[in-house]
């Protein structure tokens, strides 16, 4: 482990993964000062090819990206920040650089996450924790899951939580030997064979015949197919060819000078048609209140949102509770109380700016600059709706004064550009100005890490939707990396607003309250993105849209959207998801589904369970715990492999 000085840092190094928003609690040798620094920590590729984990402070962040990262300032915040003015080194940036920490992944022995997988540890020394970091948007899962790509571990069986990084032992070198002699592989034995090993659990059909597919070569075409010359008759390779035809867009080949190997595509099942319902009327709605007022069947009140919506004429009364102004367990009397409270509150805080003199908001500078940001978006928000149009409208006052008091309420967020689009649907729908607060104050809760100062909640937003879609939706996902589009960056708007300038007053007020009900899964405001990309598929690929045309096409999409559509596609893309054999923890992270690892395990040191039999078309393979090896039954084919070395690795 080390902390690198400003000569220590290589310049041609390479991102393999980022995450944003993680706080340097601990490391030994650091002054005091240098802790509880907000960074982001990164999986980084050396120019040797050396791999490392860095971890780089935002100031640093910050001053390198004035220049190059420009496309993130879409979002105008007050804040202070250094920044360098030309392209020499300053003092500042000198400093940063040498608060960099960096651990090389080949001295890493051990990390460990606690606290929720909030909270992650590094060690390079046994019994020794050097470096400790909290994550302050979500957790470590999906930074561990790509650590896991670059490094081999295994869990440690008193703390389930703490990972050991796994250094090759004599058995694994023998059964490394044991591959190399049968000369299947060009690249490293290593590498292939755990490889093998750490799929095998999860994969056991797939893995098994991608390491065997040269076997079958061998056993058809003996030492030919090693050579690459096949004596077969034209005959046989017409009778090839057509058998094949029918695999060719479910199979990929990667072909060497030795051997060919085809591995199956993972494939999604079919998407459900999911109709939707009809929205919640208000005979139901009073119908799920019991004598006193009290809601208890609050998840079925969200099943029947989520399907359908609210109807209109009760949308002012649901609102408060799909956004936490209203508890749903208060009695109506409870709830006159608990109104009358939250008014003296808002006019208590309204009263805070309003009182404040001319010589305060003088000497107030950052107060003064909000106010100023919320005045010039105010004039310019909804000015075509009936509600906020024409000169002198109060209802831009009411508007106004809402984000100042808000101001006032959240000081350390105060006022971000896009927010007033948050609220204006809200005081058309509400009319009153203090349920209108607190119903944004809800709102905002829900989404604002949307609003940080370092836009790191947005950066994870985009990471996030563009893993999704790479699954969801390969083709679109090739498409766009092909088009330097991959990044997501013309989705910000989407993201940012929730879809507010994509939709009518209208679409937005149904999209929001089924959004608002958190079903059917975490962040499905991402799979709306997905369905609608996915439903521009065609035109993006077969006019071969580029850069500038993604960017024209999606804003051309504004108000051209079937509201009620795009949420059928959406549940059908969450459904078609889960229900995919091959679907990775990365996306279970990302939809707030329980990860394989994070299943229950037994406290006992037993044997691990049998895998269940798997089958395909053309061949078996099943695991046999009693005598602890994996058959392959492959054409007539058997071979078997002993298995346990293989189970002690994973163990």
């Amino acid at each position: 482990m080390s902390s690198s000085s400003v000569e220590d840092i290589p310049e041609q190094c390479r991102d393999l993964f980022t995450q944003d928003g993680v706080l340097l609690k601990g490391s030994m040798g650091r002054a005091i000062t240098d802790l509880n620094s907000i960074g982001m920590l990164c999986i980084v590729q050396n120019g040797d090819s050396s791999k490392c984990i860095e971890w780089r402070p935002n100031d640093l962040i910050t001053i390198d990206s004035d220049t190059q990262d420009q496309e993130w300032a879409v979002v105008n915040t007050i804040g202070r920040r250094q920044r360098t003015l030309s392209g020499h080194m300053t003092s500042d940036y000198a400093a940063a650089r040498a608060r960099i920490i960096r651990i090389p992944l080949d001295e890493l022995k051990t990390f460990k996450c606690s606290r929720n997988n909030q909270q992650m540890q590094f060690s390079t020394k046994p019994g020794v924790w050097h470096n400790t970091f909290y994550f302050q948007h979500g957790n470590a899962e999906i930074f561990v899951a790509n650590l896991k790509n670059h490094v081999k571990t295994a869990k440690t069986r008193h703390d389930r939580n703490t990972y050991v990084v796994v250094e090759p032992n004599i058995e694994s070198q023998v059964l490394n030997r044991s591959f190399a002699e049968l000369d299947i592989f060009t690249e490293n034995t290593t590498d292939v064979v755990w490889n093998f090993v750490s799929n095998f659990k999860q994969r056991p059909y797939a893995t098994t015949m991608e390491a065997f597919s040269k076997l079958n070569d061998i056993v058809y075409y003996g030492n030919e197919a090693v050579n690459g010359k096949r004596d077969v008759t034209e005959e046989v390779a017409d009778l090839l060819t057509k058998s094949m035809s029918a695999l060719e867009d479910a199979t990929s080949v990667t072909r060497s000078d030795e051997y060919e190997v085809i591995n199956v595509k993972p494939t999604l099942p079919p998407r459900p048609c999911i109709p939707r319902g009809t929205p919640l009327s208000t005979e139901k709605w009073e119908g799920l209140h019991d004598t006193e007022g009290r809601i208890t069947e609050v998840e079925g009140v969200k099943q029947l949102i989520f399907r359908g919506g609210v109807a209109h004429s009760i949308r002012h009364s649901v609102w408060k509770y799909l956004l936490d102004y209203y508890p749903w367990r208060m009695t109506h009397a409870e709830l006159k109380v608990l109104q009358k409270k939250r008014t003296e509150e808002y006019f208590s805080m309204k009263l805070q700016w309003r009182s404040m003199t001319e010589g305060q908001e003088a000497r107030f500078s950052e107060y003064r600059d909000r106010k100023s940001l919320v005045e010039k978006d105010v004039n310019r928000t909804d000015r075509t709706h009936p509600f906020f149009a024409g000169d002198n409208n109060p209802n831009l006052q009411v508007l106004q004064d809402i984000l100042l008091t808000y101001v006032m309420y959240n000081f350390d967020l105060g006022y971000v550009q896009g927010m007033s689009d948050i609220l204006a649907p809200l005081l058309l729908l509400l009319g009153s100005e203090v349920d209108s607060f607190w119903c944004f104050v809800g709102f905002m809760d829900k989404i604002a890490s949307n609003f940080d100062m370092d836009q790191a909640g947005m950066k994870q937003q985009l990471l996030n939707l563009q893993q999704l879609l790479a699954f969801a939706s390969p083709e679109v996902a090739r498409h766009l990396a092909a088009k330097d589009s991959e990044n997501m960056y013309f989705c910000f708007r989407w993201l940012l607003v929730w879809f507010k300038r994509e939709f009518s007053h209208t679409d937005i007020m149904r999209l929001w309250e089924v959004l608002w009900t958190g079903l059917p899964c975490a962040n499905f405001h991402l799979l709306v993105c997905v369905a609608i990309l996915d439903a521009e598929k065609d035109v993006l690929i077969q006019k071969d849209y580029g850069f500038t045309e993604i960017l024209k096409h999606v804003n051309d999409l504004s108000m051209c959207l079937d509201v009620d559509r795009i949420l059928s596609t959406a549940e059908g893309i969450y459904h078609q998801i889960i229900s995919a054999p091959h679907l990775t923890d990365q996306i279970r992270v990302i939809l707030g589904i329980p990860t394989v690892a994070a299943k229950p395990e037994p406290e006992t040191d037993s044997e691990p369970e049998a895998e269940p039999e798997t089958s395909a078309a053309n061949g078996n393979v099943t695991y046999n715990p009693d005598m602890e090896e994996v058959t392959l039954e492959y054409n007539g084919l058997q071979i078997s492999i002993v298995t346990k070395t293989v189970w002690a690795l994973l163990a």
